[in-house]
Formats: C-alpha cells, structure tokens, sequence
C-alpha cells in the first residue's frame, strides 16, 4: 500500500490520502466513580491492556490519559513478529500485515577507504528475524496499532472507550484494605484539562490499578518505586520524513557510520514515501538533559546531510520530530508490594511499559515490551478478578517481565553503544570507531529477543516440566508456542494452531496423539480425552463453571498422525455441544499434513505423543505425557480455583 505522497497525513490508512482525515476529537464523558480496574496512559501498554479487559463483561475497566486526544504520529514505528502474533490474538494482524511496511534487508555503510570524508556500503543482508515467526517484522506508525486496539475495545462486549484529558493529581492506597479481594482500597484523583472540564476534580475508586503512563510515571511515583539506571550522557535525534535523495538504500533499513560527523539510522516508512532518520548528536555534560539541547529539525537535516556525503538529501517535509538522551533504567519494583513482601500479600497496584522501563528508541523494543508486558498481566488479573485463579499468580507478573526488561536495558546499552561512532562520557577517549560488522553480529545474535520469539519465562509452576521438553523439542516451556500449520479433519482447511490461541482468558490443551489410532479406546489419547470429559479430577471438570461451555476456561484440541479419521468416531469431547441450541464444534481436531508434517517441524515424539498446555498469553506453561493424568490436573490445582463444589 502507497499513501503520504502528497504529505503525511494520520488516520485510517484504509482510506485514500485525499479523503483521510485527522481522528475528530472523542468526546468527554464523566468518570465511573467505582471500577474493577483502573488504566492509567493510552500508549501500547495500556491499550493492550485494556483491549484485554474489553472482554470480560463482567470486570469494569475504565482507561484515562492526560493526551487530549488519540496519538497522531511519532514515537514508535516497529512492529516485532511476537508483537503481530499478540496482534493475531486480538484478531486484528491482518489489518496490520497489511498496512506494514515488511523490512526484508540490512544495509551497512562507512567511511569509505579511498576518500574517507564519503561513505561506501559495505554489505547488504537479509533481515535476520526472517523464519522466526509466521509473521515478518514490519513498520507502521504507532498511532495506527493504537486504532486497532481502541476499535477493539469499541466493537467488544463491554465497548470499552478511553477517556481524555484526564491528569492524575494524586494517587493514594489504603494498605488497611489491600487484602480484602473485594475492597477498592485505591483512591485516584483527576483533574480535566479539557476546556469544558475547567479544571474539574474526578475522584475513582479501584479494586486495581495498572500505571502505563510512561517513563515520568506518577503512578509509579505514587507507589515510592524509583528507576534505577543512568543516562550515556548521550542525545540523538529522530525524524519522519519526506525526501527526495540518490541514496541508493533508502528502502532498506540502513546504519550508516561517517568519518567526522557521527552517525545515522535510517528506517522505510508505512506507504512508500516516508522514512524514518536517527541522526547522532553531540555529547551530553554530565549534568545536561537532552532537552536542554536546543536544536531544530533544520539541524538535524544539516547533520544528516553531511553524514551522508557523497549522497544528496532533499527533505520536503518532516512530520514529526523530537530529540531523546539516550538512558537505560529499570523500576526496582514492578507492584506496590514492598520488597520482600511475603507470598500471601497481594499486589493491588502496577506498573507497566516505560512506566517501568526506559531506553533508547533505536532496537525498536519499546513498543514490542510495553505491549507484551501488558498482554502478560492482563490475563491473569483477570482471572484473580473472575475468580478462577489464587491472588498468588499476580507474583508472577513482576518475575516474568523484570528478568525481560533487564535483557531489554543489556541489549539497549550495548546497541547504542555499537552505533554510535563516539566514545559516550566516561569512557575511553581512544575508544575505536565500532566496525558495522560488528552491529551486524549482535543483530544476527539478538533476532530472538529483537523479534520477540525467544522472550523465555522463568521456569514457575506456570512454567515447569522442562524434563519432558524432548516429548516436542520444538515447542520451548517458557517461550511462547511457535505456531505451525495442520490440516482440519472435519473440512481440510489447513490451519495455523497458534492462531487458536486467542486473548479470551482460555487455556488451551494441545493433544498430540501418538501412533495409536484416537479411535481406538485403548490408546492413550483417547484415554486422556475421556479423562478430560468425565474424571473428578479433571480440570475441566474441577475448573468450568456449571452451565458453562466445556471450553470456556480450558479448551482443548487434538493433533493426529492418522489421515482417515472421521469427526464422529472420536470421542464427543472432541466435537462438543455448545451454546444454548447444543451446536456441535467440529474445528478442534486436526491431522499432519504430508510433505509439511508439524510432528517433524516441531520436533514431536511420534512413538509417544504429548501434551502441550498453553498460557493464555501464548506461552508454553508445561509438557507432559499423554498418560500423565495425575500430573495434569495437579499442574492446574496449583493455582486455579475449584468452581462446582458441593
């Protein structure tokens, strides 16, 4: 898709340039007094967040940010692979795929031997995120993935909207009520900054509150947690913009390193036209912040513009700038539990995205970690808030997403350290100009992490098993589940299994049969599927509410070797009766596909099977043996709580 050609305009990209307009201003309306959880930022964090809670009809959200309106433009514009399966789980990545601008290429320039003062490329790769993912790594403005989520939210169950113009003024937790599941012991005081709020006070109260309101957070403030971390004393400068230029790779994501004058990133834009420039600047004093830098865009074009001699750059228009110092910090707590808070106190407030990480923008991992980190909390605050899992699991927010923000300020400090060209304050003054190769080595060592795919969780017990991890080498415990295709036994439509794996709270049992036909009563799988339907211990059984779906808080499907099944011989547990007409679902089994068998792209033991559970954030909480009953259900009574005692 082309768009921008004649100036950049924000919007629906679904709509020609001519016609697309600005989002007309939402329209202000009176806070809830009284909420199950209270949001407080509009960036990727919060409106994954809240795109999550949008499902559940029975948890009252309500989501507030200080912005007047939605984001236009700027800020990020990388979307990772582990990002567009998120975006998947919310149905809305076609969309995206669509609108993205795919990076497929890398380009490496530096001074050029024979006259230094130009630059000369050195190489041109592949992108090293390619196979990772079913999805490509791909650029889109973030004001548009906030679209899609809010229109999420809209069309949902609850039809959950932002509210606007709201400043937090103050923040405070009774610590007297904290655990007591069914006070609301958060009070937040807000102040409208609309003119027609003419600085009129809301006051909600809130069983729980999730801070993303980014890397000067008052929430965070609020909870006394401070950011740990310091600046490289080091400022660059972004732009989006609109260009005529001879440079050969402007379409191709570009680091460029120049003799004297610093260094470049450049990155293609969504539509064709627009391109993205990180343009290095000078060093910070120890004691100067990079706003007091007191540059204009038409500097930033002047740097650039030498960097990139023997090149022309013709700038017609910037859409959007801003200038960042580079800084890496991380909160020294991510929930307002004190430190060392023993395992039956529960947390009633978070922090999450830049709230509780910051860094610079050039890896592209703000958005891919504020957005997940969310997509992490979301469901399990909302099956403590359903009553279907112990407090205990809101713990497991804080450990699973801190060791990953920590990878995230490790892998930042030494990329922005690689791509500058200047030694930042403090260190060696005759530190070497880092050669592109070695840029090209971390970004071929850090695919996994860049694109999200290898974000491992450590092992928990929503983590655990790794002794029957050669039962499916391929589906990793702790990472999320690495989508595959299978065919559809009841139509044959060929099927990517992690797509099953939508954010609706569910868990999903994925049964992988062994040699033994299902059909036959004596082979494990479809033992464990009458176990699954029928047992006491089951947690199916232990675990669905009554009146309920079968699949409605576990849902499970079943992958087979065999080529000739029949819907009907399986056990009924496998097509089961739904809704309140008794309709039969015949979209839970599937079968290996000749010539692309998942068995053998993931690594599955054909002899015995498995069974892989998934998280409902997608990842791969246990693998177990498909006769391991026993262990199958004390995996879940761990922590989730029994619906139909007597």
């Amino acid at each position: 898709m082309q768009y921008h050609l004649n100036g950049f305009k924000p919007g629906n990209y679904q709509v020609p340039d001519a016609a697309r307009k600005p989002y007309p201003d939402p329209p202000v309306l009176d806070l809830p007094t009284q909420v199950d959880v209270l949001i407080i930022g509009t960036g990727p964090a919060g409106l994954t967040m809240a795109r999550q809670m949008s499902e559940f009809e029975d948890i009252k959200t309500c989501i507030v940010d200080m912005a007047p309106g939605p984001l236009l433009f700027g800020r990020a514009d990388g979307i990772s692979c582990r990002t567009m399966e998120i975006m998947e789980a919310f149905n809305s990545s076609e969309m995206v795929v669509k609108e993205t601008y795919q990076l497929k290429q890398n380009t490496f320039w530096e001074p050029d031997a024979e006259n230094p003062q130009n630059i000369k490329r050195t190489e041109k790769i592949a992108d090293a995120r390619a196979g990772l993912s079913e999805f490509t790594h791909g650029i889109v403005n973030q004001a548009r993935l906030h679209e899609l989520l809010t229109d999420g939210m809209r069309d949902s169950i609850t039809h959950l909207e932002p509210h606007y113009s709201r400043e937090l003024v103050e923040m405070e937790i009774d610590d007297s009520l904290t655990q007591d599941l069914d006070a609301y012991p958060i009070t937040a005081t807000f102040k409208r900054t609309n003119e027609e709020g003419n600085g009129r006070v809301e006051t909600v109260k809130a069983r729980y509150v999730v801070g993303c309101d980014g890397g000067r957070s008052r929430v965070r403030k609020s909870m006394g947690i401070e950011l740990q971390g310091d600046s490289a004393n080091k400022a660059w400068g972004v732009m989006d913009i609109l260009l005529n230029t001879d440079f050969p790779d402007i379409r191709v994501k570009s680091f460029i390193q120049s003799k004297d004058y610093g260094a470049v990133m450049t990155i293609p834009r969504e539509g064709g036209y627009l391109c993205r420039f990180y343009v290095e600047l000078d060093l910070l004093g120890k004691d100067k912040r990079a706003s007091d830098v007191k540059l204009t865009e038409k500097d930033l074009i002047a740097k650039a513009q030498k960097i990139f001699q023997p090149y022309t750059l013709d700038v017609k228009e910037v859409a959007w700038w801003s200038i960042y110092e580079v800084g890496q910090r991380i909160a020294e707590r991510f929930d307002n539990r004190p430190a060392g808070s023993p395992e039956d106190v529960t947390p009633r407030a978070f922090v999450a995205g830049d709230a509780c990480h910051t860094h610079s923008p050039k890896g592209g991992w703000g958005l891919n970690t504020s957005l997940p980190d969310t997509f992490n909390l979301g469901w399990k605050l909302a099956s403590v808030l359903r009553g279907q899992c112990d407090p205990k699991l809101l713990h497991t927010y804080e450990t699973e997403r801190r060791k990953v923000a920590q990878q995230l300020i490790d892998a930042d400090r030494e990329l922005s350290k690689l791509v500058a060209t200047r030694p930042a304050a403090g260190d060696d003054s005759d530190q070497a100009r880092v050669d592109t190769a070695q840029i090209e080595a971390f970004m071929k060592r850090q695919s996994g992490f860049v694109s999200g795919t290898s974000i491992e969780y450590f092992p928990s017990y929503i983590c655990t098993g790794q002794e029957n991890q050669a039962l499916a080498s391929g589906f990793k415990i702790g990472q999320r589940f690495h989508s595959a295709e299978a065919q559809r036994t009841a139509d044959g439509r060929i099927q990517h299994l992690g797509h099953l794996v939508k954010a609706d709270g569910r868990w999903r049992l994925f049964v992988f049969g062994s040699e033994q036909a299902p059909t036959d009563t004596a082979s494990d799988a479809y033992k464990l599927i009458d176990f699954l339907a029928n047992d006491a211990d089951s947690p199916v059984v232990k675990y669905t509410p009554e009146g309920a779906d079968i699949d409605s808080v576990i849902d499970t499907y079943g992958i087979f070797q065999q080529q000739d099944l029949s819907m009907h011989d399986l056990h009924k547990y496998l097509w089961p009766a739904k809704g309140k007409y008794g309709l039969h679902d015949y979209e839970k089994v599937f079968q290996s596909q000749i010539g692309n068998d998942i068995y053998d792209l993931r690594g599955v033991d054909r002899t015995k099977g498995c069974v892989v559970v998934v998280r409902p954030d997608q990842h791969i909480a246990t693998i177990l043996p498909v006769d391991a009953h026993a262990e199958l259900a004390k995996f879940f009574d761990h922590f989730m709580i029994e619906q139909n005692k007597a």
